[in-house]
């Protein structure tokens, strides 16, 4: 089901293709859908080439006019098409499989009302799931899709939805209808779309730029349409388009806008042109944390940014997958920031996103930001932090160095040049050199093509009255990837106000280049009390604080006054930690107390996941136990003393039912649970039930009767999902078993319900209860690779690597089973790499730590 490169290059050389219709017939079953495609394209006269197809079953082919048998061509993935004319005209009657799995067409049933929902994820290989497609991004076409459907189902897909038309019954009690839509734009196939179902919907419209009016939708399934707050995202979306069209240069360049929040959905969204789908999870039916709505609102815009960098202009292959999210992650931020309620994005995104590259680009399987893509599989394990945050990352250290009027400037040709076109960065590139007057080859060459993170310290000398003598900016790198960047940065001084807040007292901005970097005019001002480098977050590096700005902040990091400077200070503790420079009880220390004090959500959110990383991998495994019940008291008395109905308070009271483990705590979690215990401000919501019940179940309170119980009263798809997660964290060696059993020996669980269980399979205050499965990891992890779909193998080869038994018998086993690998199934390889590495940092941490 692979096509590299080199295969994609010569049928883009070979091929101009002008049209698909495509006629979907979705009123067979609950299984197979009909699929008849007919293409219209150009080729060089006598070639031959190929169509992609995963097919259930093909029952006709025909190639200008010609009957080709579908035993001899095609193989259930690709369709052989031999002697091509100039002019051609193919056509495919077939089969295609409803998927499980969020990949090709998925098909899912509310258990509320039992009522059929599908939905389209293509990217990266799987529009050829639903229709015979070439399936690469730079052969783009028109596409109309005709589509036959139970009467009272909405259907949708990029142009806009017609009025359907009678289709004849299906039984006495089922009448079918069938829906023509007019072709698309020229597009690539894996932004195409089909939603359908009865979905509900919420209107609305807005007036582009060019005077269009745009309609707008919100949909999702009836069960929860009472939950959307449609008007919300209509006010997010008006100021995103007023936003992009601004700055493009370009107004939207499609016919509608709808926003689709969908079951079972593997990624945050996926920017199908005028047909974007969402985690449904999006959709708020019980209380979520602050963090959480800012996180929907910059994915919206994300999608949004991508209509036109994606979308309208395309790259043309997928070594380029980085520029199209990370454009599209810098927009969102951009946007955010300057155009909506979120004005402490850049705090968000410094604290989330920066964290995730930094992480993923101090993995041994680091790549450049400009990252080889031989072929589908490689794409696939693409989706990562450098793709998306170092990216972004890059993108706004570049913003910093040529001016965001110029960067702007230059994107607004780029548009202008080639909509509706493929490109390669270079296109980008070049635009920005004639808007800035910059040479970006040196800079694209560090920072695109080379790999790693570099790290920046301070070196000062100061005389007798604390007043600065010299300074310099120090810059290094490690051993694998020695290049030493060109950084736009700023430098802040900080010392306490009248009220002990630590302001801002002094900044200068400038270029850092090569190992040493003087910057003189620091010299005659006075040391401050914290002085931190990348002020602002404009860099992208490791920082390292001097001795007396880390003593300030370890003693005062909660007065640091405004958020950005007081999350860079966090993550250099962080960092600090990771590389076992500092040991993992102080940072569990300087979480603990300083989080009540910190005002931005996402912030506390992610505090809180490193915590939970830092006590089961970091600390000293002799005294993980204490530390965790005494870290869980700790967060039980920060919900107690948060304010009432505040979102720190719900935060802590999630991460307490995460670590409660001691009889104390667990009595304190079933009090909540029951009623008997409250919290002011504080509502047991139906997901909060959940996340305490699974609490009481990890730690041996509660089980399968407790479970089914919840479940009759939560009888939704959340609620079997949450059923799902504690069931599999139900603390027996049957409970493991079984799960184990329904993840990996069988391959009938649908993808979400899948993920939730591998996360109630780790979940465990015991690591013995996961020592037989280390070795079984190993054993099965391979043929599992070789027979699922790509998503479902990643989920399983990921989430059930044995990394809590972080050991050194935990690595001999890894290498023993890369060494058997070699290089058979590299992206399997990668992932299993990327999953040693953490056993291998935890293990440096906890020596750190004793």
């Amino acid at each position: 089901m692979n096509l590299t490169r080199s295969e994609a290059r010569e049928r883009a050389e070979l091929l101009d293709v002008q049209s698909y219709d495509v006629n979907l017939d979705l009123t067979r079953g609950d299984s197979v859908f009909g699929s008849t495609t007919v293409v219209r394209f150009t080729a060089r006269p006598g070639a031959s080439t190929f169509i992609d197809a995963v097919t259930d079953a093909v029952h006709r082919i025909t190639l200008n006019g010609v009957a080709l048998d579908p035993a001899e061509v095609s193989d259930g993935v690709r369709i052989s098409l031999p002697n091509l004319a100039e002019s051609n005209e193919l056509v495919v009657e077939a089969d295609a499989r409803y998927m499980n799995t969020g990949e090709g067409l998925h098909r899912f049933v509310d258990p509320v009302d039992n009522e059929v929902y599908l939905y389209s994820q293509f990217e990266v290989p799987d529009s050829r799931r639903m229709f015979a497609v070439f399936e690469q991004p730079d052969l783009k076409a028109t596409f109309r899709f005709t589509v036959t459907a139970p009467s009272h189902w909405d259907v949708i897909s990029n142009s806009p939805t017609p009025e359907p038309l009678p289709a004849g019954d299906l039984t006495e009690d089922s009448p079918r209808s069938t829906w023509s839509f007019e072709p698309t734009p020229r597009i690539s196939s894996y932004i195409t779309a089909l939603i359908a179902g009865p979905y509900q919907c919420v209107r609305s419209e807005l007036t582009s730029s060019d005077g269009r009016v745009i309609p707008l939708g919100v949909f999702a399934r009836r069960s929860l349409m009472q939950y959307m707050d449609a008007e919300n995202i209509f006010e997010l979306t008006r100021q995103g388009f007023a936003f992009y069209e601004e700055q493009f240069g370009t107004p939207y360049p499609f016919e509608k806008y709808d926003q689709l929040f969908v079951p079972e959905f593997n990624a945050g969204a996926m920017e199908n042109a005028g047909a974007v789908t969402f985690l449904e999870s999006y959709v708020f039916r019980s209380r979520v944390t602050e963090a959480t709505v800012e996180r929907r609102a910059v994915t919206i815009l994300h999608e949004l940014a991508h209509m036109w960098f994606g979308d309208l202009v395309t790259m043309r292959w997928w070594n380029d997958l980085w520029l199209n999210e990370s454009f599209a992650e810098f927009m969102s931020t951009l946007a955010a920031a300057e155009a909506t309620e979120f004005k402490q994005a850049w705090t968000t995104f410094a604290s989330l996103e920066k964290a995730w590259a930094y992480r993923q680009d101090q993995l041994p399987t680091t790549h450049p930001i400009v990252a080889e893509i031989r072929d589908l599989d490689d794409v696939q394990v693409n989706f990562d932090g450098i793709t998306y945050a170092k990216g972004a990352s890059v993108l706004k250290q570049l913003v910093a160095w040529v001016g965001q009027d110029r960067f702007m400037a230059g994107v607004r040709e780029y548009f202008g040049k080639h909509a509706w076109g493929n490109t390669e960065l270079s296109d980008l590139l070049s635009e920005l050199e004639t808007a800035s007057g910059r040479d970006l080859k040196d800079w694209s060459a560090k920072w695109l093509e080379t790999a790693g993170v570099n790290t920046l310290r301070p070196e000062f000398e100061t005389d007798g009255d604390g007043n600065i003598t010299s300074f310099a900016v120090l810059q290094s790198a490690i051993d694998e990837y020695p290049v030493l960047r060109p950084h736009r940065l700023a430098i802040g001084f900080y010392n306490p106000d009248e009220e002990g807040r630590l302001q801002r007292t002094h900044r200068v901005e400038l270029d850092v280049d090569g190992e040493r970097t003087e910057v003189p005019e620091l010299a005659g001002q006075p040391r401050p009390a914290l002085l931190l480098l990348n002020d602002d977050d404009l860099a992208y590096a490791k920082i390292r604080l001097d001795d007396v700005s880390q003593h300030t902040a370890t003693r005062s990091l909660r007065n640091i006054a405004d958020s950005l400077p007081r999350t860079l200070v966090w993550a250099a503790a962080w960092d600090a930690a990771r590389d076992a420079e500092i040991p993992a009880r102080n940072y569990v220390e300087l979480v603990l107390q300083n989080i009540a004090s910190e005002s931005d959500s996402t912030v506390v959110q992610v505090l809180l996941r490193q915590l939970a990383t830092t006590l089961a991998f970091y600390v000293n495994p002799e005294d993980r136990e204490p530390m965790t019940i005494a870290a869980a008291e700790s967060l039980w008395e920060l919900a107690a003393a948060a304010e009432p109905g505040s979102d720190s308070q719900l935060q802590f009271v999630k991460a307490f039912a995460a670590h409660a483990s001691s009889d104390e705590h667990l009595d304190t979690l079933a009090e909540l649970f029951a009623g008997t215990r409250s919290l002011e401000g504080l509502s047991i919501d139906a997901d909060l039930r959940w996340e305490l019940l699974t609490g009481l179940v990890a730690g041996g309170r509660l089980g399968e009767t407790d479970i089914a119980a919840e479940l009759d009263r939560d009888a939704t798809a959340t609620g079997a999902l949450a059923a799902a997660m504690a069931r599999a964290a139900i603390p027996t060696a049957e409970a493991k078993a079984a799960a184990w059993e329904a993840i990996v020996q069988r391959s009938d669980m649908p993808n979400a319900a899948q993920r939730s269980a591998i996360a109630g399979f780790m979940r465990v205050h015991n690591t013995d209860l996961l020592e037989p499965y280390a070795q079984k990891y190993f054993d099965a992890i391979r043929d599992v690779w070789a027979s699922r779909t790509h998503e479902i193998g990643q989920q399983i080869a990921v989430g059930l690597y044995p990394s809590r038994l972080a050991r050194q018998d935990t690595v001999d086993r890894t290498d023993a089973f890369l060494a058997e690998l070699g290089e058979d199934a590299p992206s399997l390889r990668r992932l299993v790499l990327e999953n040693r590495d953490g056993v291998v940092r935890a293990l440096k941490a906890q020596a750190a730590d004793r």
